[in-house]
């Protein structure tokens, strides 16, 4: 099947800014890129005026199945994806039953052979996500799994930590790391600060997250591992692996969305929609967090899409922690990270297409010849405002509900196919 993508402007981390560009794709690849291509026997998708980047890659992403498949499951997520021009996403393991198996890992790739993005999964450190007992890596990773994670269950001993390093490394796989002491969370549900005391509730320190951030930054830079932080959301993480990479230690991190735009003081509304883990910190926080992106401390943007149901989510105090994000991320990060100068467009794609490609080890985040057919096609003046009624995932809990967002996904092409088109 060829697809002939007509009339882009193409930005490529790699290569910059390509303006009035068609795009042949044939099989799945990309065959020739130009000024001008005819058009053959292909089908077209006229892109006058639209944006081409790499599809973006979310490397991390909970699609519920198997076992909660009421919230999510990998078709739901994937289209989802699409609609967020998300071509890539790596599963975190925290399924019923865990991706502790390479039968498990086996039953969610096969499903995603006809989904609408790539899947990646993300295998257990430990079985049963339990902290007890190491999975087999090599078996895991025979099956399909790029990296392993005990995600919302961190591994709870930095002996156990290192042996899982030392393990993934022989075996070529990522070890993204859920860096939080729970003996430090304390039955809290919101940030330690103003808003926990005016509400009543108890609050996270920042100390959990940085705690944990410090003590897998202390075995990566003793041992030469490397390992990926997840969902860094406090200024004293940004610190902690700042001065980590200016030693040398081989470590990478990401931040997600919301820790980007949004602070603790939505939490007023008691709206558990604005609940998450790590939680909505303060504004100096989110400071800290766009200063890391801008100087290189964070290297990736991924979601943390974690679907819940309107039912779980209603009451305040104890619905379950994530949100929503898979069709927002392009748009927030165009709201507010490029509209105000923080960074390029260029760098964004960086940051949510080759930086997790280069992390997970996996293709994609360019677009040039003989690359994977995978593209996410855009406008950035376009604005929309959020209504979760309209998004595609099966839960609907964002913390974007009703605000207005700047830069919106036209069309999706996954594998050479056009997996979502705006309006269709």
């Amino acid at each position: 099947m060829k697809l002939l993508v007509r009339g882009v402007t193409v930005v490529d981390p790699a290569t910059g800014i390509r303006p009035h560009t068609d795009i042949l794709i044939e099989d799945g690849v990309i065959a020739e890129m130009a000024d001008f291509l005819p058009s053959g026997d292909a089908q077209i998708l006229q892109a006058d005026g639209w944006l081409c980047a790499p599809g973006l890659v979310d490397m991390h992403v909970h699609l519920r199945d198997p076992g909660q498949t009421y919230k999510e499951d990998i078709y739901s997520g994937c289209r989802a994806a699409a609609a967020g021009g998300v071509t890539a996403v790596a599963c975190m393991p925290n399924t019923t039953p865990a991706a502790d198996s390479p039968a498990i890992i086996r039953e969610i790739l096969q499903k995603a052979e006809t989904a609408d993005a790539r899947v990646y999964p993300v295998a257990a450190i430990t079985k049963g996500l339990a902290g007890e007992e190491q999975t087999d890596f090599a078996a895991l990773k025979a099956a399909g799994a790029v990296a392993v994670s005990d995600d919302g269950r961190p591994v709870p001993t930095a002996g156990m930590m290192q042996r899982a390093m030392l393990d993934a490394r022989l075996e070529g796989l990522s070890v993204l790391s859920h860096s939080e002491d729970l003996s430090l969370v304390r039955g809290g549900i919101i940030n330690a600060g103003e808003t926990a005391q005016k509400l009543g509730v108890r609050g996270i320190s920042r100390a959990a997250e940085e705690v944990a951030v410090a003590r897998e930054v202390a075995i990566a830079g003793a041992e030469n591992l490397p390992i990926h932080i997840c969902h860094v959301s406090t200024a004293g993480s940004v610190a902690i692996i700042r001065d980590a990479k200016r030693r040398g230690v081989p470590v990478t991190c990401e931040t997600a969305p919301h820790y980007f735009s949004l602070t603790d003081d939505l939490l007023v509304t008691r709206d558990a929609n604005y609940r998450m883990n790590p939680p909505l910190r303060t504004a100096a926080d989110v400071a800290a967090i766009i200063e890391g992106i801008k100087d290189g401390t964070i290297d990736a943007i991924a979601t943390d899409h974690a679907p819940h149901s309107a039912e779980d989510k209603a009451d305040f105090e104890t619905a379950p922690n994530g949100v929503v994000g898979l069709e927002t991320s392009l748009s927030a990060g165009i709201t507010w990270l490029v509209n105000p100068g923080h960074i390029t467009l260029k760098k964004l794609i960086e940051l949510m297409s080759a930086n997790p490609t280069a992390i997970l080890g996996v293709p994609g985040g360019s677009v040039a010849v003989g690359q994977p057919a995978d593209l996410v096609l855009f406008d950035t003046d376009t604005a929309w405002t959020v209504e979760p009624d309209k998004l595609v995932s099966k839960s609907k809990n964002t913390p974007y509900a009703g605000k207005r967002l700047t830069g919106r996904v036209m069309a999706t092409v996954c594998r050479g196919k056009i997996v979502y088109e705006l309006g269709e």
